[in-house]
């Protein structure tokens, strides 16, 4: 029987892995076989006991922090709350003037290598790549995301997202 630490733990890592839009198969695949679906999903059951150097490189796949992964994180748990609704229309991005949709086209291309997600058609991001991409622009996070919605590539929910982020001082 699973203790409550590693049914917490599998919860995190599930949570992950779906706020990534990976199925365990799916997660097989991207791994090119690294990661099993079965092994996956029973860690994520909390059947099977992970190691702390398997959670690493689970984390590492994944591309969070392994403080993501434990128990008690309280971050983790928000972003298993609330997935990503910062959606970039990576087809659209493609008819912008490189002059000025160049430091989003580089930043994009930088983070689909990262995740090896070369779909071409969308990419999530998190507030804090909107903050990074702000600074590139030099612009405050919401002027940025009204530019970006009024070149078409991101979608508008985003507003909503971005103020409350900022209302949180996330």
């Amino acid at each position: 029987m699973p203790s409550e630490y590693a049914k917490s733990l599998g919860a995190k890592l599930r949570a992950i892995r779906q706020q990534q839009g990976l199925s365990l198969h799916g997660v097989e695949e991207k791994s090119k076989g690294r990661w099993k679906a079965v092994v996956v999903g029973s860690y994520e059951r909390g059947d099977r006991a992970v190691t702390v150097q398997k959670l690493a490189e689970l984390a590492d796949f994944f591309g969070v922090p392994m403080r993501e992964l434990l128990p008690g994180s309280a971050s983790a748990a928000a972003a298993a709350a609330a997935p990503p609704r910062l959606i970039l229309d990576l087809e659209a991005l493609q008819h912008l003037d490189t002059s000025e949709a160049g430091p989003l086209m580089r930043y994009t291309a930088t983070i689909q290598a990262q995740r090896g997600d070369y779909n071409g058609k969308v990419l999530s991001i998190r507030q804090d790549d909107l903050r990074t991409l702000a600074v590139i622009y030099d612009e405050s996070p919401t002027t940025l995301t009204e530019r970006f919605i009024s070149w078409g590539v991101l979608n508008p929910e985003a507003r909503g997202e971005v103020e409350d982020a900022e209302a949180a001082g996330a």
